[in-house]
């Protein structure tokens, strides 16, 4: 029975907010979110919650919960995910317009391990979501409900290795567009008309920091439904040409380490 505004079920007291998440919990656990009527009513019943690190809040979302977020947010407008780090606050705080778009971000995920380590001090265990695993999840998303992806920058060489790569990991991925990063500013109303002409669920901007996350922002509301999402060097791995540091590395939050230790050559004699 109801007992004031909450609701009894098998003699446990839970209040509606409580038993909202339980759902999305059974959803996410019984891997329904490759089900698009799964996925909104997921969502529906989701709230964003975050926490303000230095100004600038980021989501505090698992890492299924962050995916299903996005692509339900994404069925009534376009949307730039930001994959946040500890470097990017820094830029943020010396670049009022970089600045201004973390905070506008319609999703900010905690891919940096400082993130991780500044919840970390206030109390808060949050799941890690580095960006090239939540674009990858996003891509296997597309592929399985036969919408389109868009890869923009890189070299020409790596983007078409990335291509080759991803299309030989997820046999029913559409990429329907790409292009190399090397593009004068004049030649952007250009790629983004060619990008409208193919209408892509999925866009995904390796122009680096800053430039991708001003590239998203200027010209997402040109489109409908679609995902936007830095993604930084990400091509660069996904063609085979980087290697990323391994797990332990990157559980540790190392990565910098195994990426010195990796590029940094000896000095010359």
């Amino acid at each position: 029975g109801l007992v004031g505004s909450e609701m009894c079920i098998r003699d446990r007291c839970f209040s509606p907010t409580a038993f909202c998440f339980l759902l999305c919990d059974f959803f996410v656990k019984n891997r329904l979110t490759s089900n698009k009527n799964a996925l909104f009513v997921y969502n529906v019943l989701m709230e964003r919650r975050t926490k303000e690190i230095l100004g600038y809040n980021v989501d505090l979302f698992s890492f299924d919960e962050a995916v299903n977020y996005i692509v339900d947010k994404s069925q009534n407008a376009s949307t730039q995910t930001v994959t946040i780090n500890p470097e990017m606050i820094a830029f943020g705080d010396n670049d009022k317009e970089f600045g201004e778009i973390l905070k506008n971000a319609d999703l900010v995920i905690p891919d940096g391990f400082g993130i991780k380590l500044a919840l970390k001090i206030y109390g808060i265990s949050q799941e890690q979501i580095p960006g090239i695993e939540f674009a990858k999840r996003i891509i296997e998303y597309c592929a399985k409900t036969s919408q389109g992806v868009a890869l923009l920058g890189a070299k020409q060489e790596i983007l078409e290795k990335a291509c080759d790569n991803l299309k030989k990991e997820f046999e029913t991925l559409n990429i329907c567009y790409s292009r190399n990063g090397y593009f004068q500013e004049s030649d952007e109303r250009a790629i983004i008309d060619e990008l409208k002409a193919n209408n892509p669920k999925l866009v995904l901007c390796a122009l680096g920091v800053p430039k991708q996350e001003i590239f998203i922002k200027k010209y997402k509301s040109e489109f409908a439904n679609t995902i936007f999402i830095g993604v930084g060097g990400s091509f660069d791995v996904w063609s085979g040409e980087v290697k990323r540091a391994p797990k332990i590395f990157r559980k540790l939050g190392c990565e910098w380490l195994w990426s010195c230790l990796l590029y940094t050559s000896p000095s010359p004699r």
